[in-house]
This record gives C-alpha cells, sequence and structure tokens, in this order.
C-alpha cells in the first residue's frame, strides 16, 4: 500500500493523485505486460520522467498481484546496505555511536544511552527505542522520521571483514513502500559511503 509520502510526491511530480493513476493503469495496462513493459507505457503515454516511470510501474505491481522487490510477508518493505570500511569494529562502533556519527544516521541527539529500552530523538525529528544493544557488534532499534506515519525497524551490525577493516551492514525494515525502501537505499549508501571516506580515521 502506498504511503503518504509517495501519494504526495507522486501528485507533485507528475500532477496526478495515486488513486487516479491506479484507476488509469487499470484502463489501459495489460495484465501480462512485463515491468518494463508497463513504465514504457507510463513514459510514452503520459510524458512523465524516466524515474517516475519506474516508480508507478513498481508501485503498481502489487495491483496485478506482483509482489515487489525488497517486499516479505514477515518484515514488509525492507532494504539492506553494505559496506567494507578501513576501522576496526571497535573504531566503526565508537563513530556510530559518537556525536558525529550519530549526526550521520540519526541527526544530533543530547543523549543517546547504549541500553536496551533507551529512547532517542533528535533535532531533526528523527525518534525510536533501543531493542538490542551488544556492544561493539550490533544496535537494533525503532526509528522513525517526524513525518512517518509508522517507525520502522532498523538495525546496523558490524563484522571483522577477513580482508581487514569492518563491514557495517545496515539493515531496515517495515518500511511504507518501495518509494520509501529506494529513499532510504539511497540515504544509506551515502552514511557509509561517508564512513569509508574517513579510513583509518580515528573517531571521535
Amino acid at each position: 500500500m502506498p504511503g503518504a509520502i509517495f501519494k504526495e510526491n507522486v501528485k507533485k511530480e507528475t500532477g496526478i493523485s495515486w488513486d487516479e493513476w491506479v484507476v488509469e493503469l487499470n484502463r489501459s495496462v495489460n495484465e501480462l505486460w512485463s515491468h518494463e513493459q508497463i513504465k514504457e507505457h507510463i513514459c510514452k503515454s503520459h510524458g512523465v520522467s524516466d524515474e517516475w516511470g519506474e516508480w508507478l510501474a513498481a508501485m503498481y505491481a502489487p495491483c496485478l498481484g506482483r509482489t515487489p522487490v525488497g517486499v516479505t510477508k514477515d518484515a514488509g518493505v525492507q532494504i539492506g546496505v553494505r559496506k567494507t570500511v578501513a576501522m576496526t569494529p571497535l573504531q566503526a562502533w565508537n563513530y556510530l555511536t559518537s556525536s558525529r556519527g550519530l549526526a550521520l544516521w540519526i541527526g544530533n541527539v543530547s543523549a543517546f544511552p547504549l541500553e536496551k529500552g533507551a529512547e532517542f530523538s533528535s533535532a531533526e525529528g528523527v525518534t525510536g527505542k533501543l531493542a538490542s544493544v551488544v556492544p561493539f557488534q550490533k544496535l537494533r532499534m525503532t526509528w522513525k522520521r517526524k513525518d512517518w506515519m509508522n517507525p520502522s525497524r532498523l538495525q546496523l551490525t558490524l563484522t571483522a571483514a577477513k580482508s581487514g577493516g569492518t563491514t557495517i551492514s545496515i539493515h531496515q525494515e517495515m518500511l511504507d513502500d518501495v518509494y520509501m525502501r529506494e529513499m532510504m537505499r539511497r540515504e544509506w549508501e551515502s552514511v557509509l559511503n561517508h564512513i569509508r571516506e574517513l579510513g583509518t580515521e580515528e573517531p571521535g
């Protein structure tokens, strides 16, 4: 089910509401068409951008009984991103839980107690509650932006890489829809790229 943010943005970008898109696509799309055929039809028939043709085709898939990539029965819509950085697990943990690191994936917080049940809230409006804390290995929590109706579940895992360094894995589930899945994929890719660029700089 498309979330409120997607519905707001599709109206802004295409001038057509999601409900109107569903009516139009129900009328004009052959249910045997592939994803690419549906996307091409949307772009050519309605003059939308390639990116929004992709979004609309993906979001319309459930109307045809298809399950989009990244959607599971138990975890809902989810995304996983990982990168190996030139840090030890201790360095990576210390950076991620420092004020500089927290600013990347939560925002500016006055306190971030590393204990189960601790709640956090950033100046940017991200809120959540820690569900599991395994020092230097894993953080699991609820994670919600201020404009989201429902919280997601977020897990950060640190694993020593065989080639050296540390693999940081970010897994997020219970997202609103595949549109938000892609938005968060881009967000977490950016976060991990930033950390990787730090190299072996001592966190602080």
